[in-house]
């Protein structure tokens, strides 16, 4: 079928009662497009589709006897106007008249739009006068953009002449007022972005370097020029020949996304979202491969997005200074090669990227000028020259491209603006073949908010803000930093960290090799390559320790502490590691991870002062601990022989977990519960929340009589709550009773918002833990972008003594995974003592210890048990066996 002959169809329909007739004909359109999308350009297809649809309308609108009103005109307005269609974009329709509108077309009018409804175009119609129209668009800049691109499909010429002489008169929008208000438009989009398209699900139509972006360029060139090819842009000196061949082709590229999303989806949705990522990637010939063919896609469209971003604020810096008939108000000569006009840097002659080396010499200058906050639109249209002009080679094989980037990383004033210019404008891709790999290189998970190499420029800039005087949120990230003498090695470790991604093997091992290589060729001192490779090596230990492993263990503490080895790799692990989790994803970074860190620096420092004599730290933190919360009992004037009996049935690691102010909230409640009514014969069980006894969220505690599935229960309360548990540890005291503590926090991450949703939660554990057996029903859903993403449930097992097993669980973070885990241990007789639950994105990576009912460590045929009862509760399996 071609183009042609789908057209010819329409004409066959000779009545608008005919439904079933013409919704065929619509259906082979797309039928035309499905069939002709690996062989036909993807620009025929748009206009392709538009053109079939003009001929549609103004069949029907013949059909309803429309064409026979002089003072009526159809048109086609917004994308549509443009004659680019989608397969199932929005066709934007304006039905304008002369003058009101007699019943008689009122009724045709009404019928004609009910009918495109009817056989399934997504229609957006108005129905206005031209005075109506006019006054609309005056006060409303979508109206007005609507009809810049607004074209004549049938019915009154005149009519339309007149309304795109008004339209466009003396009292419309001007060129200057329209470009301020597209302009601001385009910041404000950009904003609902956080300024940035490296997202896991982007729009390709609305985030940032997308085809919104270009046609924000067409508006305001077609409202100030009245052109309405883009080609005659080149002839006003705006575009080069080559810009504007770019442009095209990264609109191709966009517009073949968009017509594949549409096409897989069924519909007019332009976010790409993981259910379609894996079938789009297929269908633009990446393969079949799932995960890798999704990670190539997305590495072309990133970098298809940096391109477009470039050109569209080259080309809107221009038009504002054009159109808004501004002059350069403040100027400045910065050397014979650069000035400063308005804040922008701009070259001074047309040779200042002369070689590699002139463009670190650039980056130099903006570090060394503090006035530049941008780039003016002559310098980045050099600077992209002069990137295609050196692409041949690497800079890094230039020794004196070496000793000049050396001289940038030892300023800490090259990591404020010029190290964004390097990252934006594609430098450190030009320089180094191992940045090079990693930009646009996407991770398939809900872990990794951006790319590779995106988030490892926000690591940097983190790192960057640690050094600064504004720096008031991480005091201890700022007194480490200001006292490094090489500042340096911490920013190398940084841009390093992540740079083996992608590759076949452990990227931190393979990172380390490739830093130590770079540091070989740039002349970097011996012991400042041990300790950037070994940071590069190690970049992920502290984060792992913290979130997964019992952290009040002295043998943990011990074996982190012999692994850091001093305070200096201590210091600067934790800085490190610090800012790579808040790069990573905006909503990974919380009060938890950031008590669970500090937590960890104190102790590990504490063991290295003390010789990694751990028990020895840990014994003094519980004396510490009990005597200031002995203090703060005192002050409330609990009877000392209740707290010293409680106390006597608790052992030192209790004391050892948790804070003065913590044990002294515990004894209280408990103390007055049991003096009420939790008598050794009640079999009741005492639940509180508090929101201020723990730093990183909210504390839910229980203490009474050990019961089988507490875990289980409270967790799935919780969860079908929308919260999450991050850490639990269980205490059976000596004489039998249970001290439950669980810190909970919202599924987002955010602490708990108000008194009453910690009340309402407290209230619900306790009634839930009042009801006879031990079910909970948990109706929470699995979210959408989870039913997208593969991941194996794991269980393994590790000896940590003759008491205690620990059990490593990955999985799917489906709702009711806790609650799932805790009735796999009471089916299989295995008690729990601490949970540390890790979610990383979609990923469940849970720590628990725990032993049998003998309370001592798993055996063998304990463990070949539980794995298999874990793996039947969490994938539903009728038949396991374990090889």
């Amino acid at each position: 079928m071609t183009l042609q002959s789908l057209i010819k169809s329409i004409e066959t329909i000779t009545t608008v009662d005919d439904l079933p007739a013409i919704k065929a004909c619509v259906e082979k359109s797309y039928d035309w497009i499905r069939a002709s999308f690996d062989t036909t350009a993807v620009n025929q297809l748009v206009t392709g589709r538009a053109q079939f649809v003009d001929a549609l309308l103004c069949h029907l609108w013949e059909l309803y006897g429309l064409d026979n009103n002089r003072d009526l005109a159809l048109c086609a307005v917004g994308g549509y106007g443009r004659g680019h269609l989608q397969p199932y974009s929005d066709i934007d329709l304006l039905i304008v008249s002369k003058r009101p509108l007699k019943p008689e077309y009122q009724e045709k009018i009404g019928m004609f739009i009910t009918l495109l409804w009817d056989i399934k175009l997504d229609v957006g119609q108005s129905v206005r006068t031209i005075k109506e129209t006019v006054k609309l668009a005056k006060d409303d800049i979508s109206i007005a953009t609507n009809l810049v691109e607004s074209r004549l499909l049938c019915g009154s010429e005149q009519v339309f002449d007149k309304l795109w002489d008004e339209v466009n008169g003396r009292n419309s929008w001007t060129s200057k007022a329209f470009f301020t208000a597209k302009y601001e438009e385009q910041k404000n989009r950009h904003a609902k972005f956080n300024g940035t398209a490296y997202n896991l699900e982007p729009n390709i139509k609305e985030n940032p370097g997308c085809l919104r972006d270009i046609q924000s360029i067409g508006w305001v060139a077609k409202k100030h020029f009245k052109e309405y090819d883009g080609w005659n842009l080149v002839g006003h000196g705006y575009f080069t020949e080559q810009e504007h061949s770019e442009l095209i082709t990264c609109r191709m590229h966009l517009w073949k996304m968009r017509c594949a999303l549409h096409l897989i989806a069924g519909r007019s949705e332009n976010r790409l979202l993981f259910d379609y990522q894996p079938d789009v990637a297929e269908m633009l010939g990446y393969g079949k491969e799932g995960k890798p063919s999704v990670e190539k896609m997305m590495r072309d469209f990133f970098r298809t997005i940096a391109r477009v971003s470039e050109l569209n604020q080259m080309l809107l810096q221009r038009f504002k200074y054009d159109m808004l008939n501004q002059s350069v108000q403040r100027s400045a000569i910065i050397n014979e090669d650069f000035e400063l006009l308005d804040n922008m840097i701009s070259p001074r002659h047309e040779h200042v990227f002369s070689s590699p080396e002139s463009i670190l010499d650039f980056l130099n200058v903006i570090t060394n000028t503090p006035e530049v906050q941008g780039l003016s639109t002559t310098c980045i249209r050099q600077l992209r020259n002069a990137h295609r002009a050196f692409e041949d080679s690497y800079f890094v094989d230039r020794p004196e491209s070496r000793e000049k980037l050396m001289h940038l990383l030892r300023q800490p004033d090259f990591f404020n603006y010029a190290w964004d210019v390097m990252h934006h404008y594609g430098i450190l891709q030009a320089y180094l073949p191992e940045w090079d790999a990693i930009v646009g290189m996407m991770q398939f998970d809900l872990f990794h908010a951006y790319t590779v190499d995106e988030h490892t420029h926000r690591l940097v800039k983190h790192v960057n803000y640690f050094f600064s005087k504004e720096n008031k949120d991480f005091p201890r990230c700022g007194r480490i930093c200001r006292h490094l003498d090489k500042p340096e090695v911490l920013y190398i470790a940084a841009i390093f960290h992540d740079i083996a991604k992608g590759r076949n093997g452990d990227h931190s091992t393979l990172g380390a090799v490739d830093v130590a290589n770079f540091c070989k060729r740039h002349n970097v001192p011996d012991d400042d390559a041990a300790m950037i490779a070994w940071l590069v090596e190690n970049h992920l230990l502290m984060s792992v320790v913290a979130q997964r492993r019992d952290i009040y263990d002295p043998e943990v503490i011990s074996e982190f502490a012999s692994a850091v080895r001093s305070h200096n790799h201590l210091n600067l692990l934790y800085t490190l590691t610090l800012a790579d989790i808040r790069a990573t994803n905006d909503n990974l970074w919380n009060d938890w991870k950031a008590s669970l860190l500090r937590e960890l620096y104190l102790m590990t420092q504490k063991a290295l002062d003390n010789g990694l004599q751990c028990q020895v730290t840990l014994n003094e933190r519980v004396a510490t601990h009990k005597h200031q919360a002995r203090q703060i009992l005192q002050e409330r004037a609990t009877n000392p022989t209740s707290i010293d009996t409680l106390w006597s049935r608790f052992d030192d690691d209790y004391f050892v977990r948790f804070k003065p102010t913590q044990i002294a909230w515990h004894t209280d409640e408990i103390i007055k519960a049991q003096d009420e009514w939790l008598t050794p014969e009640h079999e009741g069980l005492l639940v509180k929340a508090n929101d201020n006894s723990a730093k990183g969220g909210t504390e839910i505690f229980i203490y009474g009589k050990d019961r089988k599935a507490l875990f289980a229960q409270v967790a799935s309360v919780l969860d079908s709550r929308n919260c999450s548990i991050h850490d639990a540890h269980v205490t059976v005291t000596r004489d039998g009773y249970v001290f439950d503590s669980m810190l909970v926090l919202e599924n987002d991450g955010s602490r708990l918002s108000s008194s009453s949703r910690i009340a309402s939660l407290e209230t619900a554990v306790s009634e839930q833990l009042e009801k006879p057996g031990r079910a909970h029903e948990n109706k929470r859903k699995l979210p959408r972008q989870m039913k997208q993403l593969d991941v194996p449930t794991k269980v393994r097992f590790f000896s940590i003594g003759e008491d205690a097993t620990l059990v490593e669980l990955e999985a799917l973070d489906a709702p009711g995974i806790l609650a799932k885990i805790g009735h796999a241990f009471v089916d299989t007789n295995v008690t729990l003592k601490l949970a540390k639950i890790a979610t990383i994105g979609e990923r469940a990576e849970d720590i628990f210890i725990v032993s049998n009912d003998a309370g001592k460590a798993l055996t063998q045929e304990q463990q070949v048990s539980l794995k298999k009862r874990l793996l039947f509760k969490l994938d539903q399996l009728e038949d396991i066996t374990i090889p």
